[in-house]
C-alpha cells in the first residue's frame, strides 16, 4: 500500500514539475517576443541619447535659454528707446485749449479775447509723437549687464554638471540591466541544475538506491528555482524600462553585452581635475557676481545721464495729420541725493552675500575633495571584493562538483547537494554584483572628479 501511495505521489510530483516547466517556457517565450524588438544600445550610445533626449536636461536647457534672453532684457536699458504715441483729447479747459491751438498752429488774434480765454469752446486735438531716449552714462545698468552675463555663464556650468549627473545615472541604470540579465542567466542555470538534481534523485529512487524524500526535496528545489527565475526576469524588465525613462523614452531599452570599463588613475589626478567640475565653476561665477553686487549697490551713488528728443504733429480734425508740428531735443541728469539710507543697506547686504558665497565655495571644494577621496577608496574596495568573489565562486563550483559526485556514489545525502547548489547560486550572484559594483565605483570616481564624459569620449 505504501509503495502504491509513493508511486502516486511521484506521478503527481512529476505532473506538477511538467506544469511548472511549461509555465516557465511560456514566460520565456513571452519575454522573448516582447523584448525581441527592443533597441540594443552600447553604453556610449545610451549616454549620447540621454544627453540629447532626457527631459530633465531639456528643461534645464530651456532655463538656460531663458537666462540668455534675460541678458538681452538687461542690455536693452543701454540701447536707444524709440516710441510712438497717438493721443486724442477734447477739452474746454482754458490752458489746455490755449496750448492745443498753439500746437496746431492755428492760434489767431481773436483767441486773445477775454471771453475766448476764460470760456473757450471745446476743442479736439489729435497728437502724433515720436520720442527717442538714449542713456549715455548709467553705471548700474552696465554692472547689471555684466552680472546677467555671469549668471548665464554660471547656469551653463551647472548644465555641464547636470549632463554628467544624467550620464552617471544612465551608467548606473545600464549596469543594473546587465546585472539583472546576468541574474536571469544565473537563475536559468540554477533551474537546469535543479532539474538535473531532481532527475538524479528520481533515477536513484527508481533503482532502489535513493529515498523518496530526496525526490520531494529535489522537486521543491526545482520549483523554487523556477520562482527565482521569474523574479529575476521581472527585475530585468523593470531595469530596462527604468533605463528607457532616463533616455526620454516610454518603452524598455535593451543593452549590449560589451564589457564596460573605466580608466583608473592615481588619486592626485582626480583631486587636481575636480576643480573643473561644473558645479565648482558655477559657484565661482556666483561668487564673482556677489562681488559685483557690491559695486552695483555703490553705483547707486552716481547720477544717470542721457539724451532724448521728440517730434510731434497736432491736428484738430483727424489723427496722423499735421496742422502744426514741433520738435524737442533735451539732455538730462538724474541724481538721487538722499534715499533714506537704502543704498547703504544695499551695500552692506551685498558684502554679507559675498562672505556667504565665499564660505559656500570653500565648503563645496572641501566636499568635492572628500567625495573624490571616498570614491577612490570605494573603487579600491570594489576591486578587492571582485577578486574575492571570483575566488569564492571557483571554490563553490568545485565544492558543488565534489558533493554531486559523492551523492551519485551514495556518499552524501541530498541535503548536502542542495546546500552546495544553493551556495553556488549565491556565489554566482555575488560575483555578478561585485563585478558591476567595481564598474560603478570607477564610474562614480570619474563622475565625482568631473571627468565622466571625457572618460567616455563623449563631447559635451
Amino acid at each position: 500500500m505504501s509503495i502504491i501511495c509513493n508511486r502516486h505521489l511521484i506521478r503527481k510530483s512529476q505532473g506538477y514539475t511538467k506544469v511548472v516547466a511549461l509555465l516557465l517556457l511560456l514566460v520565456l517565450l513571452e519575454t522573448t517576443s516582447v523584448f525581441g524588438s527592443e533597441q540594443i544600445l552600447s553604453i556610449k550610445e545610451a549616454v549620447a541619447i540621454a544627453l540629447k533626449d532626457n527631459h530633465e536636461l531639456k528643461a534645464f536647457g530651456y532655463a538656460l535659454g531663458a537666462e540668455g534672453e534675460e541678458v538681452g532684457i538687461v542690455r536693452s536699458a543701454l540701447l536707444p528707446h524709440l516710441s510712438f504715441k497717438e493721443r486724442f483729447m477734447r477739452t474746454n479747459n482754458p490752458p489746455a485749449v490755449f496750448s492745443a491751438k498753439l500746437n496746431q498752429q492755428r492760434f489767431s488774434q481773436q483767441d486773445f479775447a477775454i471771453d475766448a480765454l476764460n470760456t473757450p469752446h471745446p476743442i479736439n486735438d489729435f497728437q502724433s509723437s515720436v520720442g527717442l531716449e538714449q542713456l549715455i552714462f548709467s553705471r548700474k545698468a552696465s554692472i547689471g549687464l555684466d552680472m546677467s552675463n555671469i549668471r548665464r555663464d554660471a547656469m551653463a556650468e551647472e548644465l555641464t554638471r547636470k549632463k554628467q549627473e544624467i550620464a552617471f545615472q544612465v551608467i548606473k541604470s545600464f549596469l543594473s540591466v546587465q546585472t539583472a540579465r546576468q541574474y536571469v542567466q544565473v537563475a536559468i542555470q540554477g533551474v537546469k541544475d535543479a532539474e538535473e538534481h531532481r532527475r538524479i534523485a528520481q533515477l536513484r529512487y527508481d533503482s532502489g538506491l535513493g529515498l523518496y524524500s530526496d525526490v520531494l526535496r529535489a522537486s521543491t528545489a526545482f520549483a523554487e528555482a523556477n520562482q527565482g527565475l521569474i523574479s529575476a526576469q521581472t527585475n530585468l524588465s523593470v531595469a530596462k524600462r527604468s533605463l528607457g525613462l532616463l533616455l526620454g523614452l516610454s518603452e524598455s531599452v535593451e543593452v549590449s553585452d560589451e564589457p564596460f570599463a573605466m580608466p583608473q588613475r592615481e588619486l592626485d589626478f582626480y583631486v587636481q581635475n575636480s576643480s573643473v567640475r561644473g558645479d565648482v565653476r558655477a559657484m565661482e561665477r556666483y561668487l564673482e557676481n556677489a562681488r559685483k553686487s557690491v559695486r552695483f549697490a555703490e553705483a547707486g551713488y552716481l547720477p544717470t545721464i542721457g539724451v532724448g528728443g521728440s517730434y510731434q504733429h497736432n491736428d484738430h480734425r483727424q489723427p496722423f495729420s499735421a496742422e502744426g508740428e514741433s520738435w524737442t531735443v533735451q539732455a538730462f541728469l538724474r541724481w538721487e541725493l538722499f534715499d533714506g539710507f537704502r543704498r547703504e543697506h544695499e551695500r552692506a547686504k551685498a558684502q554679507f552675500n559675498v562672505s556667504e558665497s565665499e564660505e559656500h565655495l570653500v565648503a563645496l571644494k572641501n566636499a568635492v575633495s572628500f567625495r573624490v577621496y571616498e570614491a577612490s577608496l570605494n573603487a579600491e574596495e570594489a576591486r578587492k571584493n571582485e577578486e574575492l568573489a571570483a575566488a569564492a565562486l571557483r571554490t563553490a563550483e568545485e565544492g558543488k562538483r565534489l558533493v554531486e559526485s559523492r551523492y551519485q556514489n551514495s556518499l552524501s545525502p541530498m541535503v548536502d547537494l542542495l546546500d552546495a547548489q544553493t551556495n553556488l547560486d549565491h556565489q554566482r550572484a555575488i560575483y555578478i554584483a561585485r563585478t558591476n559594483d567595481r564598474r560603478l565605483a570607477l564610474a562614480n570616481l570619474s563622475f565625482q572628479s568631473g571627468l565622466l564624459l571625457r572618460d567616455l569620449a563623449i563631447e559635451q
